[in-house]
């Protein structure tokens, strides 16, 4: 018994030996191979580096040697962001050692060209060579590729990245980097090795790629320099004038263009971006439109600069789109300044949204959000989409606002738009507060995640004040001439043009059969829809889909008397009014694009039939305001078709 027990416990130490020296050699082999890991990862960065020189110094050599228009960079300060990049002037990184360990690195300030995106130490940029994409070359007989270096890492190559010479891919599979160059024009890519051969076979004329159709060519933008008399600037006159530029620092928002002898085929895309709205993604999101498009054709919103700037250059277009990157306040903006333009085609509109509630852009199927927006495709994806947009008609409403003075309604005060809805009382007020909080502390609205924690905050707050349980005694609703009695119990009135309303609740439901006496809800009928609701919880149950509005009444001419002042919100758009008369009418439509089906193949017949309209206008057969008009009749009868 006792010889077993030693066997056994000798067995045991030989296992916990065993253990000790396995666990041993287990830590050693894992800092083995962390130190192999990270060598090779030191020698992969260096590799890289190396052919990023000898990318570029090539691409420097071609240049000279085929002598294509550039232009001195745009450069603007910027925060570095978490992703380290490299300086395009000294080939180093833009973050030393010791920032990167300091956990710091958002706070270092660099230069970035607002044009091509490339990044600089504030100390290079001055020394940088002026190799950036020239905007406008009117007069040149072809574009020709404008190559600038590029390197990938392995793990984030798309199957898009490959070279349109051999159609291998642009990275060489171990090292993690090849001397590749792209077009920063069309967006194709070439090793360097194979761009000899494309040079020799094909040519270097540039085709503007897969956004042909939606990029101004600079062939058709001319710089306009003060004092000049005569017309286009050829491209040896401006490499003459650039030369004489002693400066790298260039203002790009200084210079003035004009569009000349545009294609007949093409179909620029206008971008107004209000870098101010939602998250605030405005600026980086400026920088990759400037990239995928001519930069003048990008245009940043703020109080200093509306979008008359824009509208103005793009004034002898024929056929142009917009794209509005913001809010619904935004997007009001921008119809407003087209309406005052008085196209003889307006321009149908486009929406990225990148405000809080983004309702006209859900409707428009262009998602509650950039993420949603942008989906798989990216930029990318979103310029195809517009260009196979389906054009379609949206209602806009004029609010007449008379205020009561000494019992008497005075004439209109002021007039405003409205193209989604009206609200007043508690669904106002919330807004109000928030509006209130995010003037005086816009540093906490930083993604929509927050903003709507804030805005449920701010509706929690009016559950327990209930401030405007007293409405139905102190407004009088009128629709189309009819008074219409309001419930006791109802806190808020809501107006409404589309369905959609505080992000994405429908409060009409027109699946919801229960009111037959009532028609179904559209944007395009010259028709608004009136609902109640009951106070701020019946707005949170709204959102989550466990309650639904009242319905009151349709009509055209709405008018709303109020008896004593209450909170009054137009499109997200907050105030107080006094005792007076809200009048909304019919002020018109415009042309706006809904995204079209996710399959590519399958064309929206909307969509197919403005091509053909614009051919046809094109060609002499029919003038601008025919096209418009017939433009107009398919979008209506195409919704009219849907609804039934």
């Amino acid at each position: 018994m006792e010889s077993a027990y030693l066997l056994v416990k000798i067995v045991h130490e030989i296992d916990m030996l065993n253990l000790g020296s396995l666990a041993w050699m287990t830590t050693v082999g894992l800092f083995t191979a962390i130190a192999v890991l990270y060598t090779f990862l030191q020698l992969q960065k260096q590799v890289s580096l190396n052919w990023v020189k000898i990318a570029a110094r090539e691409r420097k050599r071609f240049q000279k040697l085929l002598n294509w228009p550039t232009s001195p960079h745009s450069w603007v300060e910027s925060q570095l962001s978490n992703q380290l990049t490299t300086c395009s002037v000294c080939l180093t990184s833009l973050v030393s050692p010791q920032s990167s360990k300091s956990k710091c690195t958002s706070c270092i300030s660099v230069q970035t060209c607002s044009v091509c995106g490339v990044s600089a130490h504030s100390r290079c940029a001055r020394y940088a060579t002026k190799d950036c994409k020239c905007v406008a070359q009117a007069g040149a007989p072809n574009l020709i590729h404008h190559w600038s270096e590029k390197w990938f890492d392995s793990t984030g190559t798309s199957d898009t990245n490959t070279c349109c010479y051999c159609h291998e891919l642009c990275n060489a599979p171990f090292l993690a980097a090849s001397p590749t160059w792209q077009c920063l024009w069309c967006q194709r890519f070439v090793h360097v090795q194979c761009h000899a051969k494309l040079l020799r076979e094909v040519g270097n004329i540039c085709d503007l790629g897969r956004y042909h159709r939606i990029i101004l060519s600079p062939l058709s933008v001319r710089e306009i320099s003060e004092g000049e008399v005569n017309g286009n600037l050829s491209v040896k006159r401006w490499h003459r004038r650039n030369k004489r530029k002693n400066s790298c620092f260039v203002n790009a928002e200084r210079k003035k263009y004009e569009i000349v002898n545009l294609q007949s085929d093409v179909r620029p895309l206008l971008v107004f971006i209000n870098a101010k709205s939602g998250a605030q993604h405005g600026s980086s999101l400026r920088r990759k439109l400037n990239t995928l498009l001519n930069p003048i054709q990008v245009f940043e919103l703020g109080a200093s600069q509306g979008p008359e700037v824009g509208l103005e250059m793009f004034r002898h277009v024929q056929h142009f789109r917009v794209l509005v990157c913001g809010g619904d306040g935004t997007v009001a903006w921008v119809l407003d300044a087209i309406e005052r333009f008085e196209f003889e085609s307006p321009p149908p509109v486009a929406i990225l949204p990148l405000g809080t509630g983004n309702d006209l852009a859900r409707v428009l199927q262009w998602g509650g959000g950039l993420s949603s927006a942008l989906g798989k495709g990216g930029i990318g994806g979103l310029l195809d989409d517009i260009d196979h947009a389906a054009v379609t008609m949206l209602d806009r409403w004029s609010l007449a606002i008379k205020e009561n003075v000494g019992g008497q309604l005075q004439d209109v005060k002021k007039h405003k738009f409205m193209m989604n809805y009206l609200g007043v009382g508690c669904d106002a007020k919330v807004a109000y507060e928030f509006h209130t909080m995010r003037e005086e502390r816009p540093e906490l609205f930083y993604n929509q995640l927050m903003n709507k924690l804030i805005y449920a905050k701010e509706g929690a707050k009016d559950m327990m004040d209930r401030s405007c349980e007293h409405l139905p005694w102190h407004m009088t609703l009128e629709v189309d001439g009819q008074t219409v009695e309001i419930p006791e119990d109802a806190e808020g009135v809501l107006v409404l043009n589309i369905a959609s309303y505080m992000g994405g609740v429908d409060l009409w439901q027109n699946e919801d059969s229960y009111d037959t006496k009532l028609d179904t809800q559209s944007m395009d009928d010259k028709t608004l829809e009136v609902v109640c609701v009951t106070g701020a919880w019946h707005l949170g149950k709204l959102q989550v889909g466990l309650s639904r509005a009242q319905r009151l009444a349709q009509g055209q001419v709405i008018r709303l008397h109020l008896h004593s002042s209450f909170p009054v919100q137009v499109d997200g758009e907050p105030w107080i009014q006094p005792p007076g008369c809200l009048e909304i009418t019919h002020q018109g439509q415009v042309f706006m694009l809904k995204r079209a089906s996710e399959n590519k193949s399958k064309a929206h017949p909307s969509a197919v039939m403005t091509e053909v309209l614009l051919n046809a206008q094109c060609k002499g057969i029919i003038d601008a305001s025919q096209q418009k008009l017939l433009l107009q009749e398919i979008a209506l009868r195409l919704s009219s078709s849907r609804r039934r």
